[in-house]
């Protein structure tokens, strides 16, 4: 429990931080939301901008602008996105759901297939398989998402037609939870793989290392002497503790798979956060760019924690003090 409180304490300091350093650095981009909302409703009246700018707060110092929005940010009102006109926290509630199955989806695909792809060329080292295995991770390392993305569209979408291209659902009116599910799956598989390969393939060459490395200890072999099945040795003996690397890899990459999401929801028109931020940004609506920074922030830390907690789990050793 102290461990705990030390480390919420932490992270509520690093958010402070992170939320001083969004305010300035959207604040210090050119251009003004006034000007930009005056301009969506196209009005050009200098009259019309400044009641814009003082109803927004604009007007004010920049030391005061940040204190107002520390306190929104405390009392949890995030104000009101211009560019939909609804609160920002009903936008990011609406969206949250999409991105996170696209990340969990594409996480987890990226890890069972990098660790098993990755032992498989740690057992069979410097050989066929190992260099087939490389030689894959390789291609899917160089190979960026949006051309994964264009290229599965192109093939099971435009010349096969067996998956949709874009959006979460094609169903309308009364269905079966099944019907629903299997619905949204086939919509998911393309943005989920075009997101994952990426990952793939750095997952692939650290187990690979991490399962070189354990498989010649002492507990390893000791487990071999006993007389235990193969797999049975590789997977609770060599594999637990190589999976360290990986954890640590997954939680440092949440940040990454955001912005990995941005891309791949555009091109799939998939409802996320990632497209909410796309159009955030495109149309300046500051309120709601900083409502969705401020999520990856609290998502971040609170991964970050977790992989601590699951450090516990993986290897015994390791204890929280």
């Amino acid at each position: 429990m102290r461990y705990l409180l030390r480390r919420l304490a932490q992270a509520a300091l690093v958010l402070g931080l992170v939320i001083v350093l969004q305010f300035l650095l959207l604040h210090l981009a050119p251009g003004d939301v006034a000007d930009v909302i005056a301009g969506e409703s196209q009005a050009s009246d200098p009259a019309f901008v400044q009641q814009l700018r003082s109803e927004l707060g604009l007007d004010r110092p920049l030391p005061v602008q940040l204190l107002l929005h520390l306190q929104r940010v405390v009392m949890l009102d995030w104000g009101q996105a211009h560019s939909m006109d609804a609160p920002v926290w009903q936008l990011i509630a609406e969206r949250l759901p999409g991105t996170a199955l696209l990340m969990v989806s594409a996480l987890l695909l990226a890890i069972v297939l990098g660790v098993a792809l990755g032992i498989l060329a740690a057992l069979h080292a410097r050989r066929g398989l190992d260099g087939m295995i490389s030689v894959l991770a390789l291609l899917f390392y160089a190979t960026p998402g949006f051309l994964v993305g264009i290229g599965l569209i192109l093939i099971f979408t435009v010349q096969l037609q067996w998956l949709p291209m874009s959006g979460m659902s094609s169903l309308y009116g009364d269905a079966s939870w099944w019907q629903r599910s299997v619905d949204t799956a086939r919509h998911l598989l393309m943005p989920m793989v075009s997101l994952s390969l990426f990952y793939v393939a750095i997952y692939t060459r650290l187990m690979r290392a991490a399962m070189l490395e354990v498989l010649p200890l002492d507990h390893v072999r000791t487990a071999r002497a006993k007389g235990l099945g193969r797999w049975r040795v590789v997977w609770h003996h060599a594999a637990r503790n190589a999976l360290l690397p990986i954890v640590t890899m997954a939680g440092l990459q949440v940040s990454s798979l955001l912005g990995g999401s941005v891309i791949v929801e555009t091109i799939f028109g998939w409802p996320g956060i990632g497209r909410l931020a796309f159009e955030a940004v495109f149309k300046r609506d500051v309120p709601l760019v900083m409502g969705i920074l401020l999520l990856s922030s609290v998502l971040v830390l609170l991964v970050s924690l977790l992989v601590d907690l699951l450090y516990t789990q993986l290897d015994p050793r390791i204890r929280l003090r």
